[in-house]
C-alpha cells in the first residue's frame, strides 16, 4: 500500500504544524484542494476533481468525470498519517453530457498516467501530434507524501480509516 518513512534523524514536527503544513499546500500551484474533514476516522481530505475531454457525437457523445480522494488521518503517538485512497467514476452522455451512463467507484492505490492526443495541421503544413488531455496520479500524491515526509513523520497507505 505504499509505506513511506522519513529519513533517520528527521526531527518530527508536531501535530498541528504537520496540518498546517498539508494546508498550506492549497494554492502553490497543486491541481487538488485540501481542507478539514468532519468525517468520522479522517482529518484531512485532499480531492482532484476532474473532466475528460468529451468524445463521439450527439446521443453518442459521452464524457467522463472523475474524482480522486485521500482521506488522512494524523496518528500523534505514532507519527503515522494513515492515508486511505477512493476513487469516484461517473459517465455521463448526451449533447450536452447530461444523462448518467455508468458509475464506478474503488478503493486503493490510485495510480496512473493518462494522456489523449489529437492530429492536427500545423503552420508549416504538417500534420502534429498535440496534447489534449494530460493526467498524473503522482500530481496528488507527491506532494501530500513529500509533506508528511519532511515532517519527520511516516506515510501509510491503508484500505480502511
Amino acid at each position: 500500500m505504499g509505506t513511506r518513512h522519513s529519513d533517520a534523524g528527521t526531527r518530527a514536527l508536531p501535530t498541528q504544524e504537520l496540518r498546517a503544513a498539508l494546508l498550506a499546500l492549497n494554492g502553490t500551484g497543486v491541481p487538488f484542494s485540501i481542507h478539514e474533514t468532519g468525517a468520522e476516522g479522517a482529518d484531512l481530505l485532499a480531492q482532484w476533481r476532474y473532466l475528460k475531454p468529451s468524445s463521439g457525437s450527439g446521443a453518442t457523445r459521452s464524457q467522463v468525470e472523475r474524482t480522486l480522494k485521500i482521506w488522512m488521518r494524523l496518528c500523534p503517538r505514532e507519527r503515522v498519517v494513515r492515508a486511505m485512497d477512493e476513487q469516484f467514476e461517473v459517465t455521463r452522455a448526451g449533447h450536452p453530457p447530461g444523462r448518467t451512463v455508468a458509475r464506478a467507484h474503488g478503493r486503493g492505490p490510485i495510480r496512473g498516467i493518462h494522456k489523449e492526443w489529437t492530429m492536427e495541421k500545423g503552420p508549416d503544413g504538417r500534420r502534429h501530434r498535440v496534447e489534449t488531455f494530460s493526467f498524473d496520479s503522482r500530481d496528488l500524491k507527491n506532494p501530500l507524501r513529500t509533506t508528511v515526509l519532511d515532517a519527520g513523520w511516516t506515510w501509510r497507505g491503508v484500505y480502511r480509516m
